[in-house]
């Protein structure tokens, strides 16, 4: 009997609680939706006007001496020191001796060849004086300017057929060629500045033995600095001698300013690239620096600059119109790392300035010029 009453109360706690679940969720099943609010993004925009956008090529090289020579020694002996070390780092003005190399049994050798010179003309002068007479007093005048201890003069201009043949005959010419040979090898011996500069590289010493055809260092002038640039070919026709570049470091805290010097007139089969050569002149520069250059290559009328990534792949960009994102056909004109200049954008289009993410054609945007947003 207890058993009966039990199941009984349990069925009809069982039918009570499905009645009200049952309840619950038609209850439920009438309750609206919540409604999402609509998120509309504010996105910073320009208004379109076009002017003209100067194209500008960056390229980048280090600097090399406009006026650099590399010495090498034509002949052989002992370096001997001069009054400054030939060391790199040393300065030397126009015309002091870099190098200057033992020379003595050399130079022995070319006093006797002008001595030989010497007496093989004063052997024909008495044969002058009776035959020459007229030619007798410039050929007297050259022996008395006849110094062993300095170039050797030039002979004296010939006045007829036989004072040639006479003076010729006798070996005047020839040994008088030979004594010249001598003295120009001599002067090999000693090595000069071409201009004023400095030593950058020195591989040689004092007291060591030069050979000849042995480099021994280069030589710079370090006031005038070029930097060879290769920029694209289509700047062949546009690139000219003189445009002003602008110079940066890499750290972009200094700027320099330069010139294109030459351009080379060949375009490089490899890379289909021109060399251009911009001079430039500061006493911060070094031979070897790292820098970029600007260059200013051409203008484009009518156009605008942007942003490059806000250039679609289907050259299309977006514009807003009536609250929503629109898109419309460009003509890009030049192509940088950073931005890009287009054409046929017409003036007073509110076009993007900075990308927005998942951005849309009809996508419902707020715009706004400023860097605030709402």
């Amino acid at each position: 009997m207890t058993r009966k009453i039990i199941l009984s109360i349990l069925g009809i706690a069982l039918i009570v609680g499905a009645f009200l679940f049952a309840k619950y969720l038609i209850a439920n099943k009438n309750k609206p939706k919540p409604v999402v609010p609509k998120v509309v993004k504010t996105v910073l925009v320009d208004t379109v006007k076009n002017t003209t956008v100067p194209i500008v090529i960056s390229a980048n090289g280090n600097l090399m001496a406009k006026q650099r020579v590399e010495l090498y020694s034509e002949v052989q002996g002992v370096f001997k020191t001069g009054n400054k070390l030939f060391k790199a780092g040393e300065k030397f003005n126009k015309g002091e001796t870099l190098i200057r190399l033992d020379a003595s049994e050399y130079y022995a050798s070319v006093q006797s060849a002008k001595s030989n010179l010497y007496n093989s003309i004063a052997a024909i002068m008495p044969d002058l004086r009776l035959d020459f007479t007229d030619v007798y007093p410039k050929w007297q005048a050259y022996l008395n300017g006849f110094d062993l201890n300095k170039s050797t003069p030039q002979l004296p201009e010939m006045s007829g057929e036989k004072e040639n043949y006479f003076i010729t005959g006798r070996g005047i010419v020839s040994a008088y060629y030979n004594v010249k040979n001598l003295e120009q090898r001599l002067a090999k011996y000693r090595i000069t500045a071409p201009f004023t500069g400095i030593l950058t590289e020195a591989l040689v010493t004092e007291g060591t033995l030069v050979r000849s055809g042995q480099k021994l260092g280069e030589f710079i002038n370090p006031l005038v600095y070029e930097m060879q640039v290769a920029v694209s070919k289509s700047y062949a026709d546009v690139l000219k001698e003189g445009e002003a570049v602008t110079l940066t470091n890499l750290e972009k805290t200094k700027t320099y300013e330069g010139t294109v010097s030459r351009v080379n007139g060949s375009i490089d089969a490899t890379t289909q690239t021109i060399t251009a050569f911009v001079e430039v002149k500061h006493d911060d520069l070094k031979e070897g620096m790292y820098l970029e250059a600007s260059l200013n290559a051409e203008k484009v009328n009518d156009a605008i600059e942007i942003d490059r990534n806000l250039l679609l792949d289907s050259q299309e960009i977006y514009v807003v119109k009536d609250s929503l994102l629109d898109v419309i056909p460009v003509k890009p004109a030049h192509f940088s790392d950073a931005t890009v200049v287009l054409k046929d954008v017409p003036n007073g289009t509110i076009i993007l300035r900075k990308p927005v993410p998942g951005a849309y054609a009809g996508m419902q945007v707020k715009a706004a010029t400023t860097d605030s947003t709402e």
